[in-house]
């Protein structure tokens, strides 16, 4: 038993593989200069990252933390911290103040100039920060400080600077700057606040249980002061973050129980959900429905499976799209109104005919007289003129045929002969 004791604590032991103290300080303290050549890297890591957000290109993103140097005075801190040593302290935090305002000066002026200004996927990832990045910036500083403690450092800390991300939101705070957009800015700089702190924490942590050497005399009333500052830091930086994951959380589960939901209500007493939107800000759901009308017991069946999938049935809106019992009923009255105006057209046609006929007979009266005479010149050539017209003859007897029985239309011939006729 005493040997596989040992045998573990033997697997876990990381003091072996540490490199001695005075090398690990050399290499953070010289990660920490933030001048010439390290500067020039950053400036050209940022423009590639801000490239690489505004053509929303993971790849480039990651290519660009690869090459950043903004490890080296996050590291510092923590390590100075866990030192009590002030000096490097002071260097640290001036250099990683220089870092930041290069950064974000630098993607700042590029998204001013470049005309291609959509905010991408990879853009809007980093303006909401939760609880979760909390914790990569925790265990990335762990295997960072770690690996660059050890001897065996191999390539976690690129994987370290790639896992905490440490670029990409320095680049949307410069988003945010270069295109006015504020809450692109404070979005994202909450979050790299939220990478430096626990990564320089992680580094604080691991340099104190590593029981790195204290670099110069400090009293413990100091230490505890000191102490006390880094809580009230690490408290405001989490606090905000707890709250978010939190609401992150939330709108995860109201998504999923909807999708559930919406599943449960495509079709319902013969309507089927045309259109629905989910907002998860407000935690609502509107929905559009087309069928044979939505009814008030459908409406009542439909907040039940909204109850039955934990959602606020108070948020839920139903609407109802085209209605296919209305439609029948319309096109139904539509028929009904067409035939009604398909009589009236023919009995309007049949009077304009009825018209038509009438005004043709009318136009013939004046041929009537010639035709008359024509005809009556070929028997009675001593005929010179005639004058024919149609009258109405009043008083008429009860058996005329007229309808009319109070007048009778008839024509009146008037021959003009100038010689007796036989």
């Amino acid at each position: 038993m005493e040997d596989k004791l040992t045998y573990f604590k033997n697997l876990l032991s990381i003091r072996s593989e540490l490199e001695s103290y005075d090398k690990i300080h050399e290499e953070i303290k010289k990660a920490v200069a933030f001048k010439g050549t390290n500067l020039f890297v950053l400036i050209f890591a940022i423009i590639v990252a801000s490239v690489g957000l505004n053509m929303n290109s993971t790849a480039v993103i990651i290519g660009a933390m690869l090459i950043s140097p903004l490890m080296g005075p996050i590291n510092g801190i923590g390590y100075s911290l866990a030192t009590y040593n002030f000096t490097l302290l002071k260097v640290s935090i001036r250099n990683l103040s220089l870092a930041v305002f290069a950064s974000l000066m630098a993607s700042a002026v590029y998204f001013y100039l470049t005309p291609v200004n959509e905010a991408h996927s990879e853009l809007l990832a980093r303006i909401s920060p939760t609880i979760y990045d909390v914790i990569i910036a925790l265990f990335g500083g762990f295997a960072g400080i770690l690996a660059l403690s050890s001897k065996l450092k191999g390539n976690v800390i690129p994987g370290v600077a790639i896992a905490t991300a440490l670029m990409p939101p320095i680049c949307t705070a410069g988003y945010g700057l270069g295109t006015f957009q504020f809450n692109f800015f404070f979005g994202a700089l909450y979050l790299f606040a939220i990478n430096a702190v626990f990564i320089a924490l992680a580094t604080l942590i691991v340099c104190q249980y590593l029981k790195f050497p204290i670099r110069s005399d400090i009293p413990a009333e100091k230490k505890k002061s000191l102490n006390r500052y880094i809580s009230i830091i690490i408290l405001i930086t989490i606090v905000p973050s707890v709250y978010l994951g939190y609401k992150l959380v939330k709108k995860e589960e109201f998504s999923m129980n909807a999708k559930s939901f919406l599943k449960d209500v495509s079709i319902v007493d013969g309507n089927y959900l045309m259109k629905s939107h989910l907002d998860e800000d407000s935690f609502s759901i509107e929905l559009m429905f087309a069928g044979y009308g939505i009814t008030p017991d459908t409406k009542t069946q439909i907040k039940k499976l909204a109850a039955m999938h934990d959602l606020d049935t108070s948020k839920i809106s139903i609407n109802q799209g085209f209605n296919t019992a209305e439609l029948q009923e319309n096109t139904q009255k539509f028929l009904s109104e067409r035939e009604v105006l398909e009589n009236k057209l023919n009995t309007t046609v049949y009077a304009l005919q009825q018209a038509e006929k009438k005004i043709d007979s009318l136009s013939n009266i004046s041929t009537f007289g010639e035709k008359i005479l024509a005809e009556a010149k070929v028997l009675y050539p001593s005929i010179e003129m005639c004058v024919y017209s149609e009258g109405y003859v009043y008083g008429a007897p009860k058996d005329t045929t007229s309808t009319d029985t109070s007048m009778v239309k008839v024509p009146m011939v008037v021959l003009y002969s100038n010689g007796t006729l036989k």
